[in-house]
């Protein structure tokens, strides 16, 4: 009998020696950053079985057998709206300035979406400013109302939106929610979601959540996009998700969240547009492709021009990352970046230090006090590192900076959902806009410095002065930034 146990133990020790080496070599040979890899590797090896287990489930990207094939046959129709596009008369190559020319080819040749002119943007600041303006466009619209958010929670004007809803479908306008399972999920036990239903809104749960699809697809890929349109002629996105601060979060200790929306007017409504219809078709097959912006005779060869950039699951890969590094490189001033939660990529990191080190203004505002304790002490684990190479880093004590922006040379801008992070860069559906328009640009920049004003700098000498416990767990917690 011993022996029988004897070879079982020896049977199952090989058997999991075969997994494991059969595991690495697939971490190996899968094309992804290099600490990405290693991250997984160090999973795998410290955390018998469990670390293998892990792999399977959020190592690789992977939409679902039904999502997958869904988002192939897609590529086709989707790409010849952007085409069409191409030839409409907002989209004139030749005005586009030197500022974003490179990040316009970039995002032409890659995703196939052009940067188009005669927008009008309004920049939102404050939680009542954006759900009271949202609410008012709603009361306007006539025919449909698309929507996307990571997050709803209800309570507040959050729920002011929800009864604009109401009203809207009950007159009949089409209503189209798309909520994240995950982000939204204390929103699907309320009561809102029936009430919602049985008015008329299509309401959607993206990405569900349950330990049955585990085994079918990566459970934390989410839809992170924030994205209103209303008729097809006014938009919104930006960082905040569909909640009102002063009822979210209220117990989690790092203060109110602090988020930017933009209202858009003009052609790039529909580009927004066209964005929600592909997220709605690929979870629930129903397609609904908006109608292209309209093309006047002639418009202004002055207007500044906005490049809408998706990104994740089914877009180019990296898309967005070298949209940030082009727009990076390219400072010859000075870089403002405010983040909720920053942890770079290798080649993230080494471009904010060069840009640093050639004399450029490198300015870092994030949150004091993070909602997310990886992520917080992995953030800690590059300031030295930054703050050595002149990079200017502020901590945000007014409540939870949750603004994701870039201003680059107090010319143009990249803002949006996307957070500075690997997760935003590799999985999340994210998308942002890129601002050539120095006037919007000055606005944010106004904002930005009202956050610097509320925020306590680093210094280097002070910050080399932490103690062991403290540099410790930095460094473990960063082992794992390639994953969070």
């Amino acid at each position: 009998m011993d022996k029988f146990y004897q070879a079982l133990t020896l049977i199952g020790f090989i058997l999991y020696w075969l997994l494991v080496a059969g595991v690495t070599i697939r971490v190996v040979f899968k094309p992804r950053p290099v600490g990405v890899s290693l991250a997984w590797l160090m999973i795998i090896y410290i955390i018998p079985v469990l670390g293998v287990i892990a792999y399977f489930l959020i190592g690789e990207l992977n939409l679902g057998r039904t999502r997958g094939e869904r988002a192939k046959a897609m590529f086709t129709p989707y790409e010849e709206w952007f085409a069409q596009v191409h030839h409409c008369q907002h989209h004139q190559p030749q005005s586009i300035s030197h500022r974003i020319s490179s990040i316009h080819n970039l995002c032409s040749n890659r995703v196939g979406i052009p940067a188009l002119s005669g927008d009008t943007l309004s920049l939102l600041n404050t939680p009542s400013e954006i759900l009271t303006a949202i609410v008012r466009d709603i009361e306007k619209a006539e025919h449909e109302i698309n929507m996307e958010f990571y997050i709803w929670h209800h309570g507040g004007l959050a729920d002011s939106v929800a009864s604009a809803l109401i009203k809207a479908a009950k007159r009949g306008v089409t209503v189209n929610v798309l909520l994240d399972s995950a982000g939204s999920i204390d929103f699907f036990k309320s009561h809102w979601p029936k009430l919602l239903k049985d008015s008329g809104v299509n309401i959607v749960e993206a990405l569900s959540v349950s330990p049955f699809r585990m085994f079918f697809r990566r459970l934390d890929l989410r839809l992170h996009r924030k994205i209103v349109v209303i008729d097809n002629k006014v938009a919104y996105t930006g960082s905040m998700n569909l909640v009102d601060p002063q009822y979210f979060k209220q117990n989690s200790g790092v203060g109110q969240w602090v988020d930017v929306m933009i209202r858009i007017t003009g052609p790039n409504v529909a580009v927004l547009n066209t964005i929600h219809a592909w997220d709605w078709e690929v979870e629930t097959g129903i397609r609904e492709l908006p109608a292209l912006p309209e093309c006047p005779i002639s418009i202004d060869p002055f207007n500044h021009t906005t490049q809408v950039v998706p990104s994740g699951p089914g877009m180019p890969d990296d898309i967005i990352q070298q949209v940030l590094i082009t727009a990076i490189n390219q400072a010859r001033k000075s870089i403002t970046i405010t983040t909720p939660y920053f942890v770079p990529s290798e080649i993230l990191l080494h471009t904010l230090r060069t840009t640093a080190h050639r004399g450029v203004e490198v300015k870092l505002i994030l949150p004091k006090k993070n909602d997310s304790l990886m992520v917080s002490w992995a953030s800690k684990s590059f300031f030295e590192t930054l703050l050595k190479a002149g990079v200017h880093i502020y901590e945000f004590n007014g409540g939870l900076l949750h603004t994701k922006s870039v201003v680059i040379d107090d010319s143009y801008c990249i803002i949006g959902t996307v957070n500075l992070d690997m997760r935003s860069f590799w999985l999340n559906f994210e998308v942002s806009l890129i601002v050539d328009d120095p006037e919007f640009t000055k606005q944010l920049s106004w904002v930005l410095n009202g956050y610097l004003e509320q925020s306590t700098p680093i210094e280097l000498a002070i910050w080399q002065q932490r103690n062991l416990p403290h540099r410790f767990t930095e460094r473990f917690f960063s082992m794992f930034s390639p994953l969070l």
